[in-house]
């Protein structure tokens, strides 16, 4: 039976990447996103890789145009199975030189826009009591870091409001799962078009993780929702930690380190594209699909995320071993 899924952000970066994996199963995939470019280039990599493609231009900060693209994927494709909410915005720059109208797009973007998603899924779902929402989230979603408070304050804000749902899910015993996939630095265009008031290019804090690696998160999550959520990449799992323990600590260390190691060594060209208010696809020569230009740094495994993936199996690994100690000492 093929599964009809809902890819938003997937002109590009993970949602591209995530709409390939669907497909490669044999998923019927919806794909929204703004750029017409990106999403006819998508819907071509869907098909080669053995879906059906329903590319669909919306912008996920208008909620009735959200809920249109739900009515039209399942007119034309059937019930939605499965939602994964990843289109976002952000701007890099200090919070005083972000003006009021972007923080608003952001937000409006990245946390509204997964509430849309989320709405048109969940109203959908529930009557038939069946369904998966996967939110792909960040580290930043509990780790703040500077020159980006509008991109870390909306994933803060999906990350509250994931966990009302989900809690009011359980009460009402509902087959509907909503998980979320907590993500390191990813190489994706992004960082070619993001606002940007940064001297040098914006970066992602090293290390970097390939796309592909992030879409093999979003599957796992969509066949294993039970879980609240999963952690991909040792940095992820390390800043959360950290943040945990001794968040002060941390604060010292992300101002002696945080605005470097989100630039590189070159300037920022001010001509570059800018996604903010409009898609940048299409306007800086051939389709981006899933990549940046990290290629050269870009990791494509992780061992946190397979730990994250068993933690039931390393949970009764480590039981074992400290019954083995235990019993060790008995003797002795």
């Amino acid at each position: 039976m093929t599964r009809i899924s809902v890819v938003t952000g997937a002109s590009a970066g993970i949602g591209r990447a995530v709409a390939r994996g669907l497909a490669a199963r044999g998923d019927a995939v919806a794909l929204l996103a703004r750029g017409e470019d990106g999403l006819e280039a998508a819907a071509a990599e869907v098909r080669r890789a053995g879906g059906t493609a329903l590319p669909i231009v919306v912008d996920v900060a208008d909620a009735a145009a959200v809920e249109a693209a739900a009515d039209r994927v399942e007119k034309e494709l059937g019930p939605i199975d499965l939602w994964v909410n990843d289109a976002f915005s952000s701007v890099f720059a200090p919070f005083l030189e972000i003006g009021a109208d972007e923080f608003a797009r952001t937000t409006e973007v990245t946390y509204l826009g997964y509430v849309h998603g989320t709405r048109a899924a969940l109203s959908r779902m529930i009557p038939r009591d069946r369904g998966v929402v996967v939110q792909v989230g960040s580290a930043l979603a509990y780790r703040g870091i500077p020159l980006q408070s509008a991109y870390c304050g909306a994933k803060h804000a999906v990350q509250g409001f994931t966990e009302s749902v989900r809690v009011e899910l359980l009460h009402d015993k509902r087959n509907v799962h909503v998980t979320m996939v907590q993500m390191p630095a990813v190489n994706t265009p992004q960082f070619g078009w993001v606002l940007s008031r940064l001297p040098r290019h914006a970066q992602p804090v090293p290390p970097i993780y390939q796309p592909e690696l992030a879409a093999r998160a979003v599957l796992y999550a969509a066949d294993h929702p039970k879980r609240r959520e999963y952690w991909v990449g040792g940095s992820t799992a390390l800043t959360l930690a950290a943040n945990a323990v001794a968040p002060g600590l941390l604060d010292r260390y992300l101002a002696r380190q945080g605005f470097d190691s989100q630039q590189t060594s070159q300037p920022h060209d001010p001509d570059q594209p800018v996604n903010l208010w409009s898609p940048a696809d299409g306007r800086d020569g051939p389709d981006a699909g899933a990549h940046g230009e990290f290629d050269d740094q870009a990791k494509n495994r992780s061992l946190q995320l397979w730990a994250s993936q068993h933690h039931g199996l390393l949970a009764g690994a480590a039981g074992v071993a400290l019954a083995g100690a235990a019993w060790a000492m008995l003797r002795r």
